[in-house]
C-alpha cells in the first residue's frame, strides 16, 4: 500500500461569495483542484499573482471554509477530524504579525499553550536555536529586525510539532544573505522528517529546494511533477552567438523562434529543441552571411517552463495539454 499522503486535496472548489445583489456568482478561486503532497519531500506550489495559492493554503489553516471538494492533512479530513487536521500543519504566513511586546521566548510559550501543548512538552529554546535566536530569546520581538522576525514566525508554526509546514512567500522582500539562510533552515527541517509546503515566487528558490512543484492559473491545476521533469518540458533553448562583425540587425529565420540583438557583435536566438539543434541554428546564420567567433548556450530553466505554461494556461496554447 503507498503511504497516505501529507496532504490530500480532490476536486477542491472555492467560490467567494458576491459583493452585492446583481453582481453575478462570485469569484471563482479554485476550481476543482486535485494533488497529493508526497510525506517528507518539499513541495512547492506556484502560480502568478491571483492563481489561486493564497486560497488553498487559507483552506487548509482552516481560514477559509471551502464550497466543495475533500481536503486530507496527515490522513485527517478537514471536515469530520478538524482537531488532529490543524494540529497536523503548521503556517507561516507571508505577512510578519505578532505582538511586538513580547519576548521572542513568550511568543512560542503563547503559542503552545493556545495548541494544548503540556509545559513539560514545550521546546521553545530549542525552536529558538534552530532558528539561530537562542541569544534574542528574552529580547522584546519588536527589536528583532525582519529576518529574525521571519525565523521566529517559522519557529512559531513549529511549536506543536506538525508534520507538516506551510511556508508562504517566506523569503519576501528578504536579502540574498538572509535567503540563503532560510533555505538551509528549510532543508535541515527536511532532513528531520518534516514535510514542507512551500510557495514563492523566486523560482530559482523553488528550483533549488523542491522536490516536486504544483503550478496552479485561473484557480486550476496546471503542471504537478517532479521538479526535474517540469524543468525538461521547457522546449525552448537559447544560443548566443559573437559574430566577426558589427550588426544592425538580427537575422530571422523560419528555425528561429526569436533573434534579437544582444551587443554590438552578439545576437540571441531562442529555438525549439524539438524541431532543430545549435549546430543547425549557427549553420543557418554563417548561409546568412555572418561569421561566428564564440558560442555559449543557456539550458532552460523553471522561469522558462513557468512563463509557458501560465501563458498556455491564458491562452490555450498546446503545453498546457501536457499531463500533470
Amino acid at each position: 500500500m503507498e503511504p497516505i499522503p501529507a496532504i490530500r486535496i480532490r476536486d477542491l472548489v472555492k467560490r467567494y461569495a458576491p459583493a452585492g445583489k446583481g453582481q453575478g456568482e462570485g469569484k471563482l478561486a479554485l476550481a476543482g483542484v486535485s494533488l497529493d503532497v508526497p510525506r517528507g519531500q518539499v513541495f512547492g506550489l506556484l502560480g502568478p499573482n491571483g492563481a489561486g495559492k493564497s486560497t488553498l493554503i487559507n483552506t487548509l489553516a482552516g481560514m477559509v471554509v471551502k464550497t466543495a471538494g475533500e481536503v486530507a492533512i496527515w490522513g485527517h479530513d478537514i471536515d469530520h477530524d478538524r482537531r488532529n487536521a490543524k494540529a497536523s500543519i503548521g503556517i507561516v504566513p507571508q505577512e510578519v504579525v505578532f505582538d511586538p511586546f513580547f519576548t521572542p521566548i513568550e511568543v512560542l510559550e503563547i503559542q503552545a499553550g493556545l495548541y494544548g501543548v503540556p509545559a513539560s512538552r514545550r521546546r521553545s529554546m530549542e525552536l529558538l536555536e534552530a532558528v539561530h535566536l537562542a541569544d534574542k530569546a528574552h529580547a522584546h520581538a519588536r527589536s528583532l529586525s525582519g529576518g529574525m522576525r521571519r525565523r521566529l514566525l517559522i519557529a512559531k508554526a513549529m511549536v506543536h510539532a506538525p508534520p507538516v509546514l506551510v511556508l508562504d512567500e517566506p523569503t519576501a522582500g528578504v536579502d540574498v544573505e538572509l535567503r540563503r539562510q532560510l533555505w538551509e533552515l528549510v532543508r535541515r527541517l527536511n532532513d528531520e522528517g518534516v514535510t514542507v509546503v512551500l510557495t514563492t515566487h523566486y523560482l530559482e528558490e523553488a528550483e533549488e529546494l523542491c522536490d516536486r512543484i504544483a503550478i496552479i492559473n485561473h484557480g486550476r491545476l496546471i503542471a504537478d511533477k517532479p521538479t526535474r521533469e517540469l524543468v525538461d518540458m521547457a522546449r525552448e533553448k537559447v544560443v548566443v552567438l559573437t559574430l566577426d562583425r558589427a550588426i544592425e540587425t538580427a537575422p530571422q529565420h523560419d528555425l528561429f523562434r526569436r533573434s534579437v540583438l544582444a551587443g554590438d557583435r552578439q545576437i540571441e536566438i531562442s529555438y525549439n529543441k524539438d524541431q532543430t539543434n545549435a549546430g543547425e541554428v549557427m549553420g543557418r546564420v554563417q548561409e546568412l552571411g555572418w561569421g561566428i567567433v564564440d558560442v555559449t548556450t543557456r539550458e532552460p530553466d523553471l522561469e522558462d517552463v513557468f512563463v509557458s505554461l501560465t501563458s498556455a494556461g491564458a491562452t490555450g496554447d498546446a503545453l498546457a495539454d501536457q499531463p500533470v
